[in-house]
């Protein structure tokens, strides 16, 4: 009786702890909007960190939400319409190009 005791205990661990890793299993489809963050094709991040432009300065913070102004110069990402991208005080920022809104800031 103990032993089978155990043995159900031990299953009904085991099916818990599956259930707990399922739950941290997440898809994500590129591009992907979340509540507060834009989660941008490999790719894109890709081909903004091998560009080699200057950086502008800009007295300001250049933050994720915050729209790039127009002094700032954005470069087309060939094949990717919705992405463009810059580089501000030395940090990588990729823009929606539509709206100049910084997307995500690459360290």
């Amino acid at each position: 009786m103990r032993n089978r005791l155990i043995l159900v205990s031990a299953a009904a661990l085991l099916s818990l702890s599956a259930s707990a890793y399922a739950q941290d299993t997440v898809i994500v489809q590129d591009p992907v909007t979340t509540e507060s963050t834009v989660v941008v094709p490999g790719e894109v991040r890709t081909y903004v960190l091998q560009q080699d432009i200057p950086s502008v300065s800009y007295e300001g913070d250049i933050l994720v939400g915050k729209v790039v102004p127009e002094s700032v110069e954005i470069h087309a990402i060939e094949g990717q319409p919705d992405y463009a991208y810059t580089v501000v005080n030395q940090h990588r920022v990729i823009v929606n190009p539509q709206t100049r809104t910084v997307v995500q800031i690459l360290e």
